[in-house]
């Protein structure tokens, strides 16, 4: 009973406790492909955005580099390792961008104030998850040049499936607020 007590007492250690499973959330959202149309779906965005708004930014920032430091170092947490590679190798590959992206979109989900106004959260949601594909789309056309179509490759089979989550997310807000952090 002391230790529940000391638990609850600590929030450096339940921060850390938090901050390590919503890491494995990440992991597992990354791992997970869902049938969409025109690409196969992670759910990696939205528990990116779910991470800010229960955590805020400071947790949620924390948590979201915890994550990019666990794949850095060369656990299999990102969308396609260890199969298409591992560690900084992985990082610095074609989806950097995105994955530096969750920062902001972390950081932007936790210190908007959200409501029960749909369409403002909605907003807000759109605005914050736009620069996981803006720094996505800068990354890549800086790898494989601009000359190239970056925009139909790296954005547009992606675009449905994010409005999806999106949507989802926005819908479930007011409940999700209840249990913010």
């Amino acid at each position: 009973m002391e230790l529940i007590k000391n638990f609850k007492e600590n929030s450096l250690v339940k921060n850390l406790f938090l901050a390590v499973l919503a890491t494995l959330l990440l992991a597992v959202s990354s791992k997970i492909k869902i049938p969409f149309w025109p690409v196969p779906m992670t759910m990696q965005t939205f528990v990116v955005m779910l991470i800010g708004i229960l955590f805020g930014w400071k947790l949620g920032l924390f948590t979201v580099s915890l994550y990019l430091m666990e794949g850095i170092v060369g656990l299999p947490v990102f969308a396609g390792t260890p199969e298409k590679g591992m560690g900084i190798v992985y990082f610095t590959g074609p989806t950097m961008g995105y994955l530096l992206g969750f920062l902001i979109t972390v950081y932007l989900t936790g210190f908007f104030k959200f409501d029960n106004n749909f369409l403002k959260n909605f907003v807000k949601l759109c605005f914050a998850v736009s620069f996981i594909y803006s720094f996505g789309l800068l990354w890549l056309g800086s790898l494989i040049g601009w000359d190239k179509p970056i925009f139909e490759l790296g954005a547009q089979p992606f675009l449905l499936a994010e409005l999806f989550k999106v949507l989802i997310l926005t819908i479930l807000i007011p409940k999700i607020l209840r249990f913010r952090i």
